[in-house]
């Protein structure tokens, strides 16, 4: 297995800040958007009678990160990596204003086994050395030296991953899935034609990876298995 150096956004990856974001401003604001309704980047479109300020105030306030929740199985399948012997490296583009309380009130809550020697802050992240980055935003994904791994949030689903090289991710578990597919290619490689005929039973029992059905269906059918 290669020991791998896993680049890892904070924003709508590890944790759910536009969830908390949209229900702030509903409730500060009495404005009633729909957090499943937004497909944009850029949130002030989705709150039109706001101003810019008001949009970005909650983020500065401490109180606002003390609801920011993390993902389903995000702290567990990053401290399994680094169990694994892989390094991991938080690389967020956060403002300076906001970065002590996210850093005190969201990752080092959730994610206790991260210090602040593994974070670094970076706006153009493609300056960043790493064998995989896991990101939300297609622009810190499009041009870097890595493997792209892009985790689906509204303002991305309608983005073409594949056409830019990126694979499309829906929860952790399937970024578990991409860091074995990349520190274990070449054992995979064996191991998948040697149990041929039943890859994804191999996959569970030997690997530990869960597969998606649609998953399942189409890694049978590339390598002939009948199971």
């Amino acid at each position: 297995m290669r020991q791998l150096r896993i680049l890892v956004d904070m924003d709508d990856t590890i944790e759910h800040l536009l969830l908390a974001w949209v229900d702030c401003l509903n409730e500060i604001h009495g404005t009633s958007v729909e957090y499943k309704e937004i497909r944009e980047w850029n949130l002030c479109t989705a709150f039109p009678t706001l101003t810019k300020e008001q949009v970005f105030a909650p983020l500065v306030e401490d109180e606002f990160w003390k609801t920011v929740k993390p993902m389903a199985y995000a702290s567990e399948v990053l401290e399994w990596a680094i169990n694994e012997g892989h390094e991991i490296y938080i690389v967020t583009a956060s403002a300076y204003e906001t970065i002590k309380s996210k850093m005190e009130n969201v990752l080092f809550k959730y994610f206790p086994f991260i210090s602040w020697k593994n974070v670094i802050i970076a706006h153009n992240k493609q300056m960043i050395r790493g064998d995989i980055m896991v990101d939300d935003a297609p622009h810190n994904l499009e041009g870097g030296d890595y493997v792209k791994v892009l985790m689906t949030a509204n303002h991305n689903r309608d983005y073409n991953a594949s056409e830019h090289g990126m694979t499309r991710v829906n929860d952790w578990y399937d970024v578990r899935n991409c860091i074995i597919a990349v520190a274990c290619e070449d054992e995979l490689k064996i191991g998948l034609q040697a149990n041929r005929e039943n890859p994804v039973w191999y996959l569970e029992r030997d690997w530990g990876v869960k597969l998606h059905p649609y998953q399942s269906v189409l890694l049978q059918s590339m390598l002939g298995g009948t199971n």
